[in-house]
């Protein structure tokens, strides 16, 4: 998961308020059912020590979601008084609505509830050219463009003369010169878009086609499908596609943290597990990528955090040790998640089902190393 959209929440110190909204419920009492969780989420952060311009600013938010339509929930993290980041949800919380008052947001949920949302460009292709269509849950649907390649000749014939057979190689070519058209029309849109996937419809010689002529960076994200170009693809089907290229990617990066827990040929490993190691690549700026298992029992263990992202230690003495004077207690994942996001390194949710007992206590990390 790219991070990114968590910068405004590491902009300013702490506390902060965390508050994870369940509106996967939809009843005759809906609105009324809202505003009872505005006020008790509200009652939970004052009860946890906020103050009560951020307990009303997150009453307020709520109260402003009982008409909305969400199919699963809402996040919110506020502070002095303001609501500063509301990401929608891709699941429902499962121990339903839930407030935290912590010295850092409690984003780690967000790895599993927030999922990731790949966007993705759709290829309707056929032999005359392609329609191109931007699809993502935020986006929904948007026309991203046509290519429309050589219209003549385009179809074959059955004989078998001299004169024929030219005609077919002719015809030959102009699939081959309308494929490589659409692939490199293609791979420009990827790049202004900055789509995570790419989804070829159409029939298997075109699609194909297509894809043997598209870049080798684009390779991995290419899926394909067995609709007919002439037939739009359905948001389920959409849905199926991209989890599938989720679910490959987590299954290719966990293979790669575990291939590299092994020391390289210069004696070095290119991963590290368990809190203490992960803590010290954090302040050293070395995670290429962290690795989050949410039920590991490291995962919420207590660490000490000063004000800058890379000030954080196993114990409150070694932060001290480093010359920082001020330190908060948090939740290991929280602090590692601020850490990833201050060096633009993004995160995966791994599942025990998944991963078994790796990453070691739950936290993991791939090296950067210079």
């Amino acid at each position: 998961m790219d991070l990114a959209f968590l910068d405004p929440l590491y902009e300013t110190p702490g506390p902060w308020a965390s508050v994870y909204v369940d509106l996967s419920r939809h009843t005759e009492n809906t609105v009324h059912e809202r505003e009872l969780t505005a006020d008790a989420l509200a009652r939970q952060l004052a009860d946890q020590g906020a103050d009560e311009d951020t307990c009303r600013a997150v009453r307020d938010a709520v109260r402003g979601l009982r008409h909305a339509t969400d199919p699963h929930g809402r996040a919110l993290f506020a502070r002095d008084g303001r609501v500063v980041l509301d990401p929608p949800l891709a699941r429902r919380p499962a121990g339903g609505s839930t407030a935290h008052w912590a010295p850092l947001p409690h984003t780690a949920p967000l790895l599993e509830l927030a999922g990731e949302d790949p966007v993705c460009v759709v290829a309707y292709i056929d032999r005359r050219g392609a329609d191109f269509e931007l699809r993502s849950a935020a986006l929904g649907s948007q026309d991203a463009g046509t290519v429309a390649g050589r219209q003549w000749p385009l179809h074959r014939t059955g004989s078998a003369e001299w004169s024929e057979r030219h005609f077919q190689l002719r015809v030959e070519n102009t699939w081959e010169r309308n494929a490589a058209e659409i692939a490199e029309a293609l791979a420009a849109c990827q790049e202004e878009t900055r789509a995570d996937l790419l989804i070829l419809v159409g029939d298997v010689r075109e699609r194909r086609a297509v894809h043997e002529r598209l870049p080798k960076r684009l390779r991995d994200h290419v899926m394909e499908t067995e609709h007919g170009a002439a037939s739009r693809l359905l948001d389920d089907d959409v849905e199926r596609l991209r989890a599938e290229h989720v679910r490959r990617r987590v299954e290719d990066d966990l293979g790669r943290f575990l291939a590299a827990r092994e020391p390289g040929p210069d004696g070095r490993a290119r991963a590290v597990e368990g809190v203490p190691a992960v803590i010290e690549a954090a302040r050293e700026h070395r995670i290429d990528e962290l690795l989050v298992r949410l039920d590991g029992p490291d995962a919420h263990r207590e660490v000490w955090v000063g004000e800058d992202p890379d000030q954080l230690a196993v114990r409150r003495t070694d932060l001290q040790a480093i010359g920082e004077r001020q330190a908060w207690p948090a939740r290991a994942d929280d602090a590692l998640l601020r850490a990833a996001v201050a060096t633009g390194a993004p995160a995966i949710c791994v599942t025990s089902a998944e991963a078994g007992d790796a990453p070691v206590g739950g936290v993991g990390a791939l090296l950067r190393w210079k």
